[in-house]
């Protein structure tokens, strides 16, 4: 299995052979344009720069990296989530961003010592790796009741209504989107 590191090496060689324009390069072209957010950076080379999802990605993450210390702070957050034994839930907290940035472009992604929050005027869902296998998704829904699956968020943080426990990427489903979605509305 590669590291990081080598796996960053081989995403940037690849980029370059397929763009044309270096990591380096495209790190400077985003942070000339003035955003600062993972999602505004994915819409702009995305759109602008017709770049698959995956090249956007790591460009964006890696503007952010090269961003001011407290965006730099933000990024080591979720970084340190995501470490040692929860390392594996990264992809699947990608994946919910990936959807989530969809709704709109005016969210704003808030890495907390713990969890992740997701707000558009207000906080409308939170991502926390909870356990090695499992991340939670509080959501803040209105007058939505509780289901097996939409349990009510009791003690896991008083900053939502409810709670989706995930497990794989295939747990975010059309019924969890219609969630998000409408807390996103919502807020």
């Amino acid at each position: 299995m590669a590291s990081v590191e080598e796996a960053k090496q081989t995403m940037a060689m690849n980029l370059a052979e397929k763009t044309g324009r270096s990591l380096e390069e495209w790190v400077a072209i985003t942070r000339q344009t003035g955003l600062a957010k993972h999602g505004e950076f994915m819409k702009y080379l995305k759109g602008e720069h017709s770049l698959s999802h995956g090249y956007a990605n790591f460009i964006a993450l890696e503007s952010l990296a090269a961003a001011e210390p407290e965006d730099q702070q933000a990024l080591d957050l979720v970084t340190k989530q995501y470490a040692g034994d929860k390392l594996a839930l990264r992809p699947i907290y990608e994946a919910i961003l990936e959807k989530i940035n969809s709704f709109g472009d005016d969210i704003e992604i808030s890495p907390k010592k713990a969890y992740v929050s997701i707000r558009r005027k207000k906080q409308f869902c939170i991502i926390q790796p909870s356990t090695s296998r499992r991340l939670d998704i509080g959501i803040n829904l209105k007058n939505i009741s509780p289901t097996d699956r939409l349990e009510p968020s009791g003690s896991f943080n008083a900053m939502v209504s409810h709670r989706v426990r995930m497990h794989s990427i295939s747990d975010l489903d059309d019924e969890l989107l219609g969630w998000l979605k409408l807390a996103y509305e919502e807020a």
